[in-house]
């Protein structure tokens, strides 16, 4: 045994000096010259001394298991969409990038959606509603994720030859194709989704500093996965509650429900099943008085209760109605109130996220805690993945100048230039520092370019650093 584990630490050398170590040979001659001898003899390591402090021997154990597990080649992901996720991740594990704080002492942050009228839900109409050369929706997603739609059948417990007209056979399927569906499409629940896995995974990393070192092996068996567990932790998630949530501000929400629109009834799910999620509107009540009729302005914020009614948390009576000009800078301004934490990052209709990026959030908000200049930042610029360019040629073209103008081009407008204006949606604000300096938005009366520049005008003005990051 001992001279298995000398062989096996003599190849682990042989790696790290070969491939991972970079040393000046000629200033250490000598010693390497000794090494190279003990190596060719076969003594090297060979006074191998056994640990006997536990703390050792669980990083020993913990290096074993990281270096003899074998993927085999059934293993490795064979949809492409997987492959980049994967690859992304691990490229950017090789960041500087500061270290994470235990939950309980990060910084608590919100996440905020712009919303109006767009899709929320696929329908069944919807997805079965052919187009001039006869396909539909439906058809033509089964055929561009043909092995998402295999696993999502498996799922739900039909066979892979199945009809679709056997999947409306049952209210539940019904809903998982609308939401399978939903998720490969531009729709809110797509974005809802994303942006809720940032409480799944404080929820694990909460699950996961709880628990004993020790432990930690049995966490990951195979046979019982961690996502069976930290979900049904009662301190995982109320951690991961007061340490996140998730507003959509949805413009025009009370009209759609008093009009009984399906957008209404579809955004009234998305809050049953996402119990972080919060939806801020406007609501208007009119009303007579002294004989005149009157028209006042709420701005409201519900999220729903055990019944999957809506349950009113707060409403403020605003001066007037909001909207000067175009409705989306009122329509974030008006809700940011409603907003908790030292962060708030704002995300559009066409952006999505992903578990491992979530696992990252901690340290991209300790960069507000380093100085990115003279001064500790008041907005991080963050990478936008834009998911909508596999679409269409077009798509792929605008995605592409997404990439270009929004990543690229801001990178180096932030640094070394530090003259960035303008911000994309996925940016994280100070809070603080903005919701006490009118807001992230300025009002415009015929197009929403301006409101983007605002609040990188003020953070300039007061000479607070401004960074874009790399993720």
């Amino acid at each position: 045994m001992k001279k298995g584990a000398v062989n096996a630490i003599q190849d682990l050398y042989e790696v790290v000096h070969h491939e991972v170590l970079f040393v000046d040979l000629s200033a250490n001659i000598d010693d390497w010259s000794q090494i190279n001898r003990a190596r060719a003899e076969g003594r090297l390591f060979s006074n191998l001394k056994w640990p006997n402090e536990p703390g050792l021997k669980d990083m020993i154990k913990r290096l074993h298991s990281l270096l003899t597990i074998k993927e085999s080649a059934a293993n490795v992901p064979k949809n492409l969409e997987a492959s980049r996720r994967l690859q992304f991740f691990t490229n950017s594990l090789f960041m500087q990038m500061p270290v994470a704080r235990p939950v309980s002492e990060m910084l608590s942050f919100s996440v905020f959606t712009p919303y109006y009228s767009e899709t929320v839900l696929y329908s069944i109409a919807e997805l079965q509603k052919k187009n001039e050369d006869g396909i539909s929706t439906l058809f033509y997603l089964q055929k561009i994720y043909p092995d998402e739609w295999k696993n999502f059948l498996t799922r739900i417990n039909r066979d892979e030859n199945a009809a679709d007209t056997e999947l409306f056979s049952s209210a539940n399927d019904i809903l998982e194709l609308r939401l399978w569906a939903s998720y490969r499409g531009q729709t809110l629940a797509r974005t809802v989704r994303g942006m809720m896995y940032y409480r799944k995974a404080l929820m694990l990393q909460t699950y996961l500093e709880r628990m004993h070192s020790e432990d930690l092996e049995s966490a990951f068996d195979m046979t019982g996965l961690a996502d069976t567990h930290f979900e049904y932790s009662p301190e995982a998630r109320a951690q991961a509650d007061l340490k996140f949530t998730y507003v959509v501000t949805c413009q025009i929400y009370g009209v759609q429900k008093g009009e009984g629109k399906p957008e209404a009834a579809d955004i009234a799910l998305l809050m049953q099943r996402n119990e972080a999620l919060r939806i801020a509107y406007i609501d208007v009540v009119e009303s007579v008085k002294n004989g005149k009729p009157s028209t006042e302005y709420y701005s409201k914020l519900v999220k729903a209760d055990i019944h999957g009614k809506d349950k009113e948390i707060y409403s403020v009576k605003l001066p007037g109605n909001p909207k000067l000009g175009e409705g989306k800078p009122e329509n974030q301004n008006h809700a940011v109130i409603f907003t908790r934490g030292n962060a708030v990052q704002t995300i559009d209709m066409n952006q999505d996220n992903y578990f491992e990026e979530a696992l990252k959030m901690r340290n991209l908000l300790e960069e507000f805690s380093q100085n990115h200049g003279k001064f500790k930042p008041s907005i991080l610029g963050v990478r936008e993945h834009v998911f909508t360019g596999s679409v269409s040629s077009l798509a792929s073209f605008m995605s592409n100048q997404e990439t270009s103008f929004v990543t690229l081009g801001q990178r180096v407008l932030s640094n070394p230039l530090k003259v960035r204006m303008h911000y994309g949606h996925p940016d994280v604000f100070d809070r603080i520092f903005h919701i006490t300096r009118g807001g992230i938005s300025k009002a415009s009366r015929i197009i929403n370019i301006s409101e983007d520049i605002f609040p990188y005008l003020h953070s300039s003005l007061e000479t607070i650093s401004v960074s874009h990051l790399r993720s």
